[in-house]
């Protein structure tokens, strides 16, 4: 844009025009992501902002196409939360840190929330990897809620 507005004030309306139409042309397609990882990164400050973190045991589970897609963390002994990183995955997996078995979790096992390597990296939200729906209500729900890792259908949100 500052191209475009030098241009105008030199006088030159048709470089003015082309430069404003290339800059144009080549930034709106963006305009999307940029607006979704704005505001996902505002979900993630609201959940760090709501839940503790807590250091949990973790497995990455591989697809056959050798992508580690998916994270496991076994909350309880009859419970094993496996979620999905959105937007993009990050390969936690191979994030350089000593104990690549464990991981830093904050907000509801049931819907999602914010996971980090121990040993540093920045905050990632995740989603349940299979979408759940969970009566509405209950322990932890309208917390949950709030910070929008679920909806007031019960469903946990995807994004």
């Amino acid at each position: 844009m500052l191209l475009a507005v030098t241009c105008l004030v030199l006088g030159d309306l048709t470089l003015a025009t082309s430069a404003f139409f290339v800059i144009f042309f080549v930034s709106v397609p963006w305009l999307p992501w940029v607006a979704i990882a704005f505001l996902r990164r505002l979900r993630v400050k609201t959940v760090l902002q709501s839940y503790p973190w807590r250091e949990l045991t973790c497995r990455h589970p591989r697809y056959a196409s050798g992508s580690p897609a998916t994270i496991a963390i076994p909350f309880r002994e009859d419970f094993t939360a496996v979620f999905r990183i959105v937007p993009f995955p990050v390969l936690l997996a191979e994030v350089e840190n000593d104990h690549p078995d464990r991981i830093w979790f904050a907000g509801d096992p049931r819907f999602g929330g914010v996971v980090s390597p121990v040993g540093g990296h920045y905050p990632v939200r995740v989603v349940a990897h299979v979408p759940r729906r969970e009566d509405a209500g209950g322990d932890g729900f309208d917390l949950a809620l709030r910070v929008g890792l679920v909806r007031r259908s019960g469903k946990g949100t995807r994004t």
